[in-house]
This record gives structure tokens, sequence and C-alpha cells, in this order.
């Protein structure tokens, strides 16, 4: 039976504002979870003088719009130069909203694009989809070029540039593989092992820390905050995850190496919200 263009719209929407949903959600779980070293949580601002827990949570919820209108544009099309730059339009125009949110600070720009990207692609599969498709539908759409995306030397392409190593568009071009090959197996192994949710959590962050290449860290504390993140990170899960006194000595210990050199690993962050969106937003 063939749906009628009025059904197909209806369908479209009801996922896309799910989609928007799922992914404000994840925005707001990851700024909530708690501890979170250097990063903004229910603690306190971790590393930053310019961020609060009531500042992420409104950028957060000022991106709804955004995420259903890329919902929206991706909806069961493929992924063409056509739907790359609608994707780059709209993620400006969220870069907009969220500025105008928070006076001028930048939240969630590296969540625009990393979740913009995700919440497109699973559109693009008409809402059933799976990690994986959807991060490699994801990568297709970041290897394309954006001819109208401004030429602005950020803190993130300075520290890519410098340090020789890959970044935010890289990480999406490749598939997204600290979700993928990181976060989520860590997220779903520690509830396995009857971690709390919130520990499991906590525990794909670290699985993300252990490898990434931060560029919010190498901008603010460079190789030697890198350094002690990814090997702080690896000893919060060699001594068993944060369900374990151990694991949470070992992610006390972490903090204390990140806050002395004014680091956080503000690009793991955004991974780990990319990666709890596809948890809930994809089958298994």
């Amino acid at each position: 039976m063939k749906l009628s263009p009025c059904l197909i719209a209806s369908d479209a929407d009801v996922v896309a504002t799910r989609l928007a949903e799922l992914a404000t959600q994840a925005l707001v779980d990851e700024v909530h979870l708690s501890p979170k070293p250097g990063l903004v949580d229910a603690r306190g601002s971790g590393a930053h003088q310019d961020l609060t827990l009531a500042l992420m949570e409104r950028s957060a919820n000022s991106l709804t719009p955004i995420f259903h209108r890329l919902a929206i544009a991706g909806w069961q099309r493929p992924a063409d130069s056509a739907l790359r730059q609608e994707v780059g339009r709209i993620g400006r125009e969220g870069e907009q909203r969220m500025m105008a949110a928070t006076a001028g600070v930048n939240t969630h720009r590296g969540a625009i694009w990393a979740m913009g990207l995700l919440v497109t692609a699973v559109a693009m599969q008409g809402g059933n989809a799976t990690p994986s498709s959807s991060c490699a539908l994801a990568a297709q759409l970041a290897q394309l070029p954006d001819h109208a995306s401004p030429k602005v030397f950020s803190k993130g392409l300075r520290a890519t540039q410098r340090y020789q190593v890959p970044g935010a568009r890289e990480e999406a071009q490749q598939g997204f593989p600290h979700v993928m090959q990181r976060a989520l197996p860590q997220l779903w192994h520690s509830r396995s092992q009857g971690a709390s949710e919130s520990a499991a959590q906590i525990d794909a962050l670290m699985a993300i820390m252990t490898t990434l290449s931060d560029t919010c860290v190498l901008s603010r504390g460079g190789l030697t905050a890198l350094n002690a993140m990814q090997q702080g990170a690896a000893e919060v899960l060699h001594a068993g995850g944060y369900q374990h006194p151990a694991g949470q000595a070992a992610l006390v210990r972490l903090e204390q190496r990140l806050l002395a050199s004014n680091a956080s690993p503000g690009g793991a962050a955004d991974l780990l919200a990319a990666a709890l969106f596809l948890d809930r937003a994809t089958a298994r």
C-alpha cells in the first residue's frame, strides 16, 4: 500500500520530535552526570570559570528545535551534497541559538556538530537505525564539503594542527570510533556487571578519555594534561570502574591532575552525550 504524503510527513514529525527530545536529554544527562573530572557537573563548574550547570542546561534546551529541524531535513534522504549543505546551515543556526541562550558563551559547539550529524543520520534511516549504521551515515555526511562553512580558526583546530592529532571533524569522518569502540561497549559492559546507570555512564566517559586526543584538554594543558587524562582514565577502568572503591579513588586522583592543569575534557563529554543518544535512539 502506498502511503499518502500527509501520512509520511506525520511519521517524520513524530520521529523528529522524539529524536530531538532524546538528543536534548542526552546533553542534559551528560552535564548532570557526577562526578566528572574537570567538567561541569552537579557539584560545580570543574575547571571552568564561565560555565555553570544552569547555563549548560539552558544551552541544551535551546537546541531542541535545531535537532528537530535536522531530523526533518534528513528524513529518509541519502547522504549527498545537498543534505550536507542543509545540515551545515541548520547547525550554524544552532550555534547562534546557543550563543543567544548563553550570552555568548560557547557551551555546546562541539556537541552541535556530533549530535547534529547523528540525529540526521538516524532520521535518514526513517528512525529504524543501529548505532553502527548511524555512525557510518554520519561519517558519509561529515566527509562531504560544506562550502558555506566559515573559515574560523578555532581553539580546537589550533590544537589539532599544533599537536598533529585528530579532532572533532576527524572523529566524525571516521565514523565516531570513540563512540562505537569505546563508549557504547563500556556502557553496556558496566551495566551487565551490575553497575548503576550513573556508574556505567562514568565508565563510558573514562573509556573515551583513555585514547581520545581531546583538543579541549590540549588547548588548556598541552600534552602533559592529555597524557594525565588518558592514563588516569585507564586507571579508573583498571580498578574495576566507578562502581568499585578503588575506581572511585582513581577518579579523584584523575580530577586532581586535570584541575592542576586547568584542563577539562569537553570533547570526551560531547562524545559521551552522543553515545547516550545512540543508546536510546537506536536498536542494538
